[in-house]
This record gives structure tokens, C-alpha cells and sequence, in this order.
């Protein structure tokens, strides 16, 4: 009752508020079809890493805003960004309010807020600066933004302070007393241009060895700036701008290209719509409204990344640092390891016509740098993780009949990162000796317990990762040898068919783990529950054995045969979700800080937990995934600002989210097949972009009622608890029973 009447009292002072901002406009927020239960303050609060960012954009674009804090806790903004350049990776151009006289200082003072008063929505944001009396308002276009500074009525100064956030060379250039345009210098070697007009004609100065000036331009590092209105001037200024990669003359285009009329509420009513089609392609009934805050929030997160940074037919690639002519979108900012497990999967159900784009800048990177990416960003690969999960992101895709990109010259590319490039971790670029012994001993070697490091190229602080590469690695083999199959290449097919069983080499069968081994063969004696330094990173990454225990998504057959057979892996598979971290949270967590969301060994706050529930469908218990999946979503995903178990990393877990509040998941990218959960809705339905729906009735469906009692897919009786990617795309409907009590008859 307390949170109904809390929730309430909200909405009634957002309408108002923004009743009252929006001057001249007649805008109050409504409820526009499932856009109400978006809440990008979901997880604003990490468990013990990344919490997630409340980002304005439009779905997939390039300009993104989130105030410059330390986090949600903080109650100072220090800056509002012109731009994030790239999720968690920087920002450009900063700009901020005064209302007082301006000093060298001004620029470094933090400016408090009121979290109450702070309003969060993906294509509008509001903040009321207590200090200053000052409210701020933006609303963001696909190259462009707006921001609105009310001032308080009668100021006497009213000042907009801009700044940078990268070293390197900068500038700002007044003209006209309304006009701005600035250059800042990203990641060493990145220019990024702005051009922006106010709405009222100011006094513009620059900071020169500390003093201020009313010099109007300034070139060199930090360049720092600012614009002065008289007291007679509108409380309400405007500062309208486009960001260009390309060049001061593309900023403009952009601009030009997006403002062709209309005012604040215009742009955002834009964007507005934008987001409504984008949700509203998915409509639930049933569960509850928290359900939906959680879905609909993760929904909105899932359209973050990639961003399009294509400007008016051409666009700046970090590839091979050039300009390049294009009319197809060009796709950058996707961290694979985190993203091929269920953001690109889910993409290619609601979006295949972006995810095709995606794929094609994809090759286009390799073309212009000689290799695969694995966290393509703006100023190229940021070879993060370990792995070469793009390669079965192309196969997945492609199995799905999504077309549109050169896909001889993908196979080209990701034939090359597997022969050619080293699988060493947080690293890119030509093989080393150890990937060489890979090929010939088809195991990743590592180190005794203090054996000193000898091959230079490994990272000093990620370690050889050598269980979790090897593993990795089969993955990513497989997928080489499928789409080997697919494109009619039967002598690669067998070379890494061949490879994809490499993980059975580090099996072992005394302590049925995934055991480090060296380079001669022997058998590492460690701990798999904590040994490996900080986050087990000489033997695995991130999460220790027990997670690494199931990183074979590619042979689920194959792993349970080296368990003993189905009975011994569901037994083990219920040790996991159960077995004793043997030690205090905070000693685990010392050593294993990402491994959150703790159900006994089982770590929901990291990717490659993801797929674990789901592997009792193979067991055959599948009542047992129900229960699990459900428990995890209560416990884990809530709606409020700590409702993320671990790094979110732009859509990652949130597509799990999506995926599984829907009652299936892709539990291996790859294979164009989704396995059943339990659904949190009773009906779910996706209007593909092929004209059909695919429709997921629950029926008797609630918090209690978790259990699939029966099945039917279009009406004919299932009794296994999956279904394919052609089912759904074709416009099936799967309709399940419900019940408080598991039938462990069904799906077996």
C-alpha cells in the first residue's frame, strides 16, 4: 500500500512538474501504451560492481545522456554530457548551469540534486539543482539533443559553462552571440565536432591561464568556455546541438538534418514514438505490475547498443581511422562476450533487418582492420573478455535466414581469428606459442601454482584464463565448423568438429570438473570453488569452477555423458544451486567480486550463469528449470534500484530478463531452437516484423501457479520443452497449462 501510494504521489508531481518545465507547451505525461512501466532507475544501485545507467536515447542511436555522478547514490552532478561516446567508455562535451558569478572555480563545483525530483524517461530527463534553483531539462534525436535550462525568475546572470572530458586537443568557437561550435579529442586520436545554437543571444567567454576572458574561442587541452545572459533575457534558454564523427561541417548537416521545425516537446514527442514502437511490439497480460516494471524496463535496455553512427551517408570508422561512403547503417559499441548469449538472439526475433545491418558492419570492421572484432567500439576493437563469440553470433543469425551481409567474407574473417589470431585474453592481434600448442594438444595450458610467466603477451592482470578459454574456444570452434557445414566447406567442418570436443581434454574424472592442466599434460591440484587469484583468472574468469562446470552449451549431450549419464548431471546440477560457498560472503566476494547473485554456487549476477537453469530441460526434469527460473526472477530481478544482480553491460542481462519473463531462452546460440522456462505473464504476444505474431498463452498462470501441467503448439500436444526459430517466426502459438505443482511427466 505503501509503495501503490508512493508511486502515485510520483506520477502526480511528474505531470506537474513537467506541466510546469515545459513552458509554452502543453505536454503532461501519460500512459502510452506499455511505456508506463519503464523505470530506468531499475539497478541504478550495484551489488558489489557496475550498476546500470538511466540513459536517454533513442533506441539504437548514437547520442545517449546520463548525468555525470558517481552513481545513483550520489547527490551531486558535476557535468550533463553532450554525448556517451560509448556504454561505460566516455564521454564528450560537458555542459552545465550557473546562476552566480562566474569564477576559474565554477567549472569544478559539484552541483546537489533531489533524487525525488529527478525524472528518468528514455526519451526525456529532468533534474531540479537545488543550490542553483535551477531546473534541466533534455530530450535526445539520433545525432542531436536539446537541453533546457529554467532559470529562477529575475536572475540577474544566467550562465551555461562548457567543458571537456578527454585529454588531448579541444576547442570552442563563439559566433554571433548564439552560436557554438567545439571540437574534443576521444580515446588519443578520436576528433568529435558539436554544433549548437542557443535560443537567446549571449556574452561568450573562454578561460586562458585560469583567468576569464571575453575572448570567444580557445584551442588547446581542457579548454573550458561559457556563454553569459542578462538578467533581461528568457528564464528559459535553450541550447539546441549536433555531434558529428566525421567533421564541423557534418555537425551541422545533422543539425540541419533534424531540426526541421518544432520545439522541445516536438523533439521529445519524437522520440516518444520512437520508444512506443519499439515496446509496444511486444504486449503481455497478466503478472504483476512489478513483473512488467522489471520487462518492460529490461525491454528498454535491450535497445541501447548497438548505436548507428552512419551520418547522412557517411560515417568515421576507428578500423582503419578513415571516412568511408555508405547508405547502410554502420554499427558500433557491442561487447560480445556479454551480448551473443541473449541480446543479439533476441534482436534477431524483433529486429532482423538491424541485426543484418550489424552483421555487415561486423565484416565491414574486419575488412578495414584484418580481424573479427570482439568488442567493437568507436575507436575500434576493445578486446575485452576472452573468446570469439562473434563467430557464433554469425552462425546463429545465419541459421536464422538473416541475409544482407557478404557472408563468405564473415566466414573469411572468423576462419582467420581462429587459425591465425591469439585466444589470450584482453588482447588482439597475431597468435603466440600457446595458441600453437592449443592447435596441437587441444587444451589452453596453464601455469603451475607459482610458476612465473613466461610468454609476454599474456596480461599481467588477466592471467592465461586457460579452462575458460579452452572451453571458450570449443564454443567458438564449433560454430567455425557449423557454418563450415552451411556454406558447403566439408574439410574445415572436420578440422573444427574435431576442435569443438577440445573441452573433454581438461575434463576430470576424479573430481568431475573442468581442471586446469600444464603444458605437460599434467594435472593442475587446485580448488575449483576459489583458487586462481582474483576472479579465478589463472584457471577460469570471473566465477570459478562450478560456473565453468557448464560452459558447454554447444554438446549438452556430450557433458552429460562425461557426468555418467542424465540422472548424475541433474544431481549435480542441484549441487550447484546448492553446494556451500565453504567460506563468509565476504571472503568469496574478496576473490570473486563479479560472481553475484548467489543461489549457493550459482552466480546469476555473470553471464555464463544464464544458460544453467534451463539445462534440466536435458535432464529430464524439466518442472525443475520452472522453479529455478522463477525463484531466480523474484529473488534477483526486482523493480526497484537494486533489481540488477551484476554488471548489466547495456542489455546483456536484461535480454535474459526479456527472454525468460517470456517462458523460453535461447539456450544455445547457434542452434535456432528456444528451450521452455516458466512464463511470468499469461500472454505474451511479439508482432514480428514479417507481418505474424507468435503468441505465448499461460493459461491459470501467477506467482503460484510456475508448473507446466501440459503443452500445445499450435494446437497439437508438445511433450518436449522446446521449440525452433521457424515455429516462432512462422507465427506460432504455444499455449501452456499451468499448475501450482510440477508435472514431472511433461517435456521428458
Amino acid at each position: 500500500m505503501v509503495n501503490h501510494f508512493s508511486r502515485l504521489l510520483k506520477s502526480v508531481m511528474l505531470c506537474a512538474l513537467l506541466s510546469v518545465t515545459l513552458t509554452g507547451t502543453s505536454y503532461a505525461q501519460s500512459a502510452d501504451g506499455n511505456l508506463e512501466y519503464i523505470d530506468p532507475r531499475i539497478g541504478n544501485v550495484g551489488q558489489l560492481l557496475e550498476p546500470t545507467r538511466p540513459t536517454m536515447h533513442l533506441p539504437n542511436q548514437m547520442i545517449r545522456m546520463y548525468p555525470k555522478r558517481a552513481d545513483y547514490i550520489d547527490d551531486q552532478i558535476s557535468s550533463f554530457p553532450l554525448n556517451m561516446v560509448s556504454h561505460r567508455l566516455g564521454e564528450v562535451f560537458a555542459i552545465k548551469p550557473d546562476d552566480k558569478p562566474l569564477t576559474a572555480d565554477s567549472w569544478d563545483q559539484k552541483m546537489p540534486y533531489d533524487h525525488d525530483l529527478e525524472i528518468t524517461r528514455p526519451w526525456y530527463y529532468s533534474t531540479y539543482l537545488i543550490d542553483k534553483d535551477i531546473t534541466v531539462l533534455f530530450t535526445p534525436g539520433k545525432k542531436v539533443g536539446i537541453y533546457r535550462f529554467s532559470f529562477p525568475a529575475k536572475t540577474a546572470v544566467k550562465s551555461i559553462l562548457f567543458n571537456v572530458y578527454n585529454d588531448g586537443a579541444a576547442s570552442w568557437n563563439f559566433t554571433g552571440g548564439n552560436e557554438v561550435t567545439g571540437t574534443e579529442t576521444y580515446h588519443d586520436d578520436i576528433k568529435v565536432y558539436v554544433y549548437g545554437q542557443f535560443s537567446a543571444k549571449g556574452i561568450a567567454g573562454v578561460i586562458k591561464d585560469g583567468v576569464l576572458t571575453k575572448q570567444t574561442s580557445i584551442e588547446g587541452k581542457d579548454a573550458r568556455s561559457f556563454i553569459t545572459f542578462s538578467g533581461d533575457a528568457p528564464d528559459n534558454i535553450e541550447f539546441r546541438y549536433a555531434i558529428s564523427y566525421v567533421s564541423a561541417q557534418q555537425a551541422k548537416q545533422n543539425f540541419k538534418d533534424e531540426f526541421t521545425g518544432g520545439d522541445f516537446a516536438t523533439l521529445m514527442q519524437a522520440a516518444k514514438n520512437s520508444w512506443a514502437k519499439v515496446i509496444n511490439q511486444v504486449q503481455v497480460e497478466g503478472g504483476t505490475v512489478a513483473q512488467r516494471r522489471s520487462f518492460y524496463t529490461a525491454l528498454y535496455r535491450s535497445n541501447e547498443r548497438m548505436v548507428d553512427i552512419n551520418e547522412d551517408g557517411h560515417y568515421y570508422s576507428g578500423y582503419d581511422k578513415k571516412v568511408h561512403e555508405s547508405n547502410r547503417p554502420f554499427y558500433v559499441d557491442d561487447w560480445v562476450w556479454d551480448t551473443y548469449l541473449a541480446l543479439h538472439p533476441l534482436r534477431s526475433i524483433l529486429n532482423p533487418a538491424m541485426e543484418s545491418d550489424m552483421l555487415n558492419s561486423y565484416v565491414d570492421m574486419y575488412r578495414q582492420s584484418g580481424w573479427m572484432p570482439t568488442f567493437p567500439v568507436l575507436f575500434g576493437d576493445n578486446p575485452c573478455m576472452n573468446g570469439f563469440h562473434s563467430t557464433v553470433m554469425f552462425l546463429d543469425d545465419y541459421r536464422k535466414g538473416i541475409r544482407g551481409f557478404d557472408v563468405e567474407k564473415a566466414y573469411e574473417g572468423i576462419l582467420k581469428n581462429a587459425t591465425q589470431a591469439t585466444m589470450l585474453p584482453w588482447e588482439n592481434g597475431a597468435k603466440c606459442e600457446l595458441d600453437d600448442f592449443y592447435y596441437a594438444k587441444g587444451y589452453f595450458p596453464a601455469l603451475q601454482k607459482g610458476e612465473k610467466e613466461t610468454v609476454s603477451l599474456v596480461h599481467s592482470f588477466e592471467k592465461r584464463q586457460a579452462v575458460a578459454v579452452t572451453l571458450g574456444g570449443s564454443y567458438d570452434d564449433w560454430a567455425v565448423g557449423e557454418l563450415a557445414t552451411e556454406l558447403n566447406k566439408t574439410n574445415d567442418h572436420s578440422i573444427f568438429a574435431k576442435r569443438a570436443s577440445n573441452y573433454k581434454n581438461l575434463w576430470n574424472d576424479d573430481k568431475k570438473m573442468f581442471i586446469p592442466k600444464d603444458k605437460d599434460d599434467n594435472w593442475i591440484n587446485i580448488d575449483p570453488k576459489f583458487d586462481g587469484g582474483l576472479g579465478g583468472r589463472d584457471f577460469y574468469d570471473e566465477n570459478n569452477g562450478w560456473t565453468y562446470l557448464w560452459q558447454v552449451q554447444h554438446d549438452i549431450p556430450g557433458l552429460i555423458g562425461l557426468m555418467g549419464g542424465k540422472p548424475n548431471f541433474e544431481a549435480k546440477l542441484d549441487q550447484t544451486f546448492r553446494e556451500s560457498l565453504d567460506r563468509s560472503k565476504y571472503q568469496f566476494w574478496a576473490k570473486f567480486p563479479d560472481a553475484t547473485g548467489l543461489v549457493g554456487q550459482y552466480s546469476m549476477g555473470n553471464e555464463p550463469s544464464f544458460h544453467i537453469p534451463y539445462l534440466y530441460n536435458y535432464a529430464g526434469a524439466p518442472w525443475k528449470t520452472q522453479k529455478r527460473i522463477r525463484f531466480l526472477l523474484d529473488v534477483w530481478y526486482k523493480d526497484n534500484i537494486f533489481g540488477i544482480p551484476g554488471d548489466e553491460d547495456g542489455g546483456g542481462m536484461s535480454a535474459f530478463v526479456v527472454f525468460s519473463s517470456m517462458g523460453f531462452y535461447p539456450i544455445t546460440p547457434g542452434k535456432p531452437v528456444y528451450t521452455i522456462g516458466s512464463p511470468v505473464f499469461s500472454k505474451v504476444t511479439i508482432s514480428l516484423p514479417n507481418g505474424k505474431q507468435f503468441k505465448m498463452i499461460a493459461n491459470n498462470c501467477s506467482v503460484i501457479n510456475k508448473y507446466i501441467q501440459s503443452a500445445k503448439f499450435n494446437g497439437e500436444v508438445l511433450n518436449k520443452p522446446w521449440f525452433t526459430h521457424e515455429q516462432l517466426i512462422s507465427g506460432g502459438t504455444l499455449e501452456l497449462e499451468m499448475g501450482p505443482k510440477p508435472n514431472k511427466n511433461w517435456g521428458i
